[in-house]
């Protein structure tokens, strides 16, 4: 049923391992764009996206470093988003004309659930209105991110606390954007190892 919601350019609400995240067609504009609006958001903030494995991976960014090939053996499925050149296929919007997208395999089964049942990626940015933490517990979102979605998966009181950690795999070294579920010590030490 949530694909279906997802495959028809709606929006749902879905647990991850820490947090709500909100999942639309990542190549769908429109649905894209409605993720913006409900979430408030400045276009110019670009979207990660989730897919089901490292296939669905290569059609949509331009290349996979070796850096990248590490962290992802490393640290994938779960709290690490890479940031990797775009594929011409994605929607402008997507990438806040950045020209980049932030990409990851999710953890948590339910999530997982959802990338596996469908053939596109699908944005995976937290159900929260833009500048607000995060929610992990349904009863707690916005009203406004609950209005504009379609349908909402309840897997109660996740155990919250930070979102992923995001790190730029397009520069030489990598630049960790955001520090989250995945310390920099971790990262620092894995870059470490691929030096030598």
């Amino acid at each position: 049923m949530a694909a279906g919601v997802i495959l028809n350019g709606g929006m749902v609400i879905f647990p991850t391992t820490c947090l709500y995240g909100l999942a639309a067609d990542a190549l769908n504009p429109v649905a894209v764009q409605n993720v913006f609006k409900a979430k408030q958001r400045s276009e110019n903030n670009p979207l990660l996206v989730l897919v089901k494995n490292r296939k669905a991976l290569e059609s949509i960014v331009t290349c996979i470093p070796p850096v990248a090939v590490t962290l992802m053996e490393t640290f994938w499925p779960g709290g690490l988003t890479l940031v990797f050149n775009a594929g011409k296929n994605l929607p402008q919007s997507l990438t806040a004309g950045t020209g980049k997208i932030g990409i990851r395999i999710p953890a948590h089964k339910v999530a997982v659930a959802l990338v596996n049942a469908l053939e596109n990626p699908i944005i995976g940015t937290s159900a929260n209105l833009s500048q607000q933490g995060g929610c992990s517990y349904i009863p707690n979102l916005d009203s406004e991110i609950v209005r504009c979605s379609d349908l909402i998966l309840d897997a109660g009181l996740l155990k919250g606390g930070l979102g992923s950690t995001v790190i730029d795999v397009t520069t030489t070294p990598p630049v960790i954007l955001r520090e989250g579920l995945v310390s920099e010590k971790k990262i620092h030490l894995i870059l470490k190892s691929v030096k030598k």
